[in-house]
């Protein structure tokens, strides 16, 4: 366990499973550097079923419900889903811990436009079962 910098999270997800992403790709104002900055959910070796019901490739939008208070005291987890054809689907994934700030910060942005608060996102394929990967880059 670190105190500071970057800390532990092994327990939480398998590491095949624990998502991908850095802050290092945001700007101090938590924009995107550029517009290829992606990230990858934890958590979504439990909701292939979910994630079969798109063709890998597919272009999506993401909904994230905003935390409550409670939520925010105890540093709940955000999980994801996907909405495509005014449909939502079941949970698909959690944004992995520590990019909490620039998901947030992503739907103020798209929201302060007058755009959905959804995030771009596209269901992709690994060697380990399908993905959600969030398109940040596209909020800029």
């Amino acid at each position: 366990m670190k105190l500071f910098g970057r800390g532990d999270t092994a327990g939480e997800y398998p590491k095949a499973d624990s998502g991908k992403g850095s802050l290092d790709d945001y700007r101090f104002s938590l924009v995107p550097n550029n517009a290829r900055i992606t990230i990858v959910l934890a958590g979504s070796d439990p909701h292939q079923d979910e994630l079969a019901k798109f063709t890998p490739g597919t272009e999506v939008t993401s909904f994230i419900a905003p935390r409550t208070i409670e939520e925010e005291r105890t540093d709940a987890a955000m999980p994801v889903r996907i909405f495509a054809d005014s449909r939502m689907s079941g949970v698909v994934g959690w944004v992995p811990r520590g990019l909490e700030p620039a998901v947030i910060e992503a739907m103020a942005r798209l929201e302060g436009e007058g755009k959905p608060p959804r995030i771009p996102a596209e269901v992709t394929a690994t060697k380990r079962g399908l993905r959600l990967t969030l398109l940040m880059g596209l909020t800029r």
